[in-house]
């Protein structure tokens, strides 16, 4: 009985002597390690836990103490697979001789990942709607100054004071044309059934142009991605904008790579998909400063002098219509933009 209880929870559970020989192991356990417990089964803790030292040296401590040991997020590379992980040691003390470690473990990196989800899906919601209501406190009084300087222009018997209405005016309708831009795409979707590299290649080309040879566009794709119904010059739009980001990040010479690659079984915003693609947008440039990484899916949030910040939150609200999620990592080494678009649709 037991046995079947532990089976069948989702924690791992792992059983170590006192010599840190594994001695038993749960189903999730074997989930986790992506091994049977047969073969795992006599392992040492280091055999197990590879290069994670520290961990060890916590494990032997546990032994020494007779102490409990627990870490809330602990970061882990198991068999080159890095992850996160909820860590507890607890001494079993069967006699003074004979002192066991059970370890309870569980991936946290999925939690994290929804965690994540919900506040960009948050942020692209609160986004909106601080747009929307920015916009209508703009565009009226924006459209009386441009009336007024309309008037004000048949009163004017001179064309040098002329220009100064007509640069009034000019700059009005500028004003109105970034603020729909903040606002994104407000037509409704043509949707077609395509091949989501048929629109990847059209932004690749498209920036390679303006790039010229100074940055270097890698394609990494699965051909075996299936079709989806979207609107082309949507995506596209979505595409350019997080790739344009990317290229302006470098600054000399370097490279980008688009790499796709298909999930299955995933879920996204609380809604289960049978096929997601993977789109990764990667650069090797000077990466996303740290204060702002988590904010940069909200409006005029940039990194860049010359940077509007409406590029990704304009992505974020197209990739939302697909119920799709763009997602971002950056570090020293590269940044790292994640499209995670359902595939398989072509009959909806």
């Amino acid at each position: 009985m037991h046995k079947k209880i532990l089976d069948n929870i989702s924690q791992a559970i792992l059983l170590f002597n006192s010599e840190l020989k594994l001695i038993y192991i749960n189903t999730a356990g074997e989930v986790l390690f992506d091994d049977s417990a047969k073969h795992l089964l006599g392992k040492s803790a280091q055999d197990i836990f590879g290069s994670n030292t520290k961990l060890i040296d916590d494990l032997l401590q546990c032994l020494a103490r007779n102490e409990v040991f627990f870490d809330r997020e602990l970061a882990l590379e198991l068999f080159h697979k890095k992850m996160i992980i909820s860590f507890s040691v607890t001494p079993i003390l069967e006699n003074p001789q004979q002192v066991e470690l059970l370890i309870e473990l569980q991936q946290l990196d999925q939690h994290i990942r929804i965690s994540k989800e919900e506040q960009l899906i948050a942020q692209e919601h609160i986004s909106r709607m601080l747009m929307r209501g920015f916009a209508h406190e703009i565009k009226n009084p924006l459209g009386g100054l441009r009336g007024a300087a309309q008037l004000l222009e048949l009163e004017l018997q001179t064309d040098d004071l002329k220009e100064y209405t007509q640069i009034i005016i000019e700059e009005a309708d500028r004003m109105k044309a970034l603020i729909d831009k903040m606002l994104g795409p407000n037509k409704l979707p043509i949707k077609v059934t395509l091949n989501i590299h048929e629109a990847l290649e059209r932004v690749r080309q498209l920036v390679q142009a303006e790039l010229s040879d100074r940055i270097i566009i890698k394609r990494d794709y699965d051909p075996s991605i299936p079709e989806l119904k979207a609107d082309k010059n949507q995506l596209i739009q979505a595409f350019l904008n997080i790739l344009r980001n990317a290229s302006q990040a470098i600054v000399d010479t370097g490279e980008i790579t688009l790499r796709t690659r298909i999930y299955r079984q995933m879920t996204i915003a609380g809604k289960r998909h049978r096929l997601v693609t993977r789109i990764d947008v990667i650069d090797n440039g000077s990466g996303i400063q740290p204060e702002i990484l988590d904010q940069i899916f909200y409006p005029m949030i940039t990194g860049r002098s010359n940077g509007t910040g409406l590029g990704l939150p304009i992505s974020q609200s197209i990739i939302n219509q697909y119920n799709g999620i763009i997602e971002c990592s950056s570090n020293a080494e590269n940044t790292v933009f994640s499209i995670y678009l359902p595939v398989g649709n072509v009959n909806d």
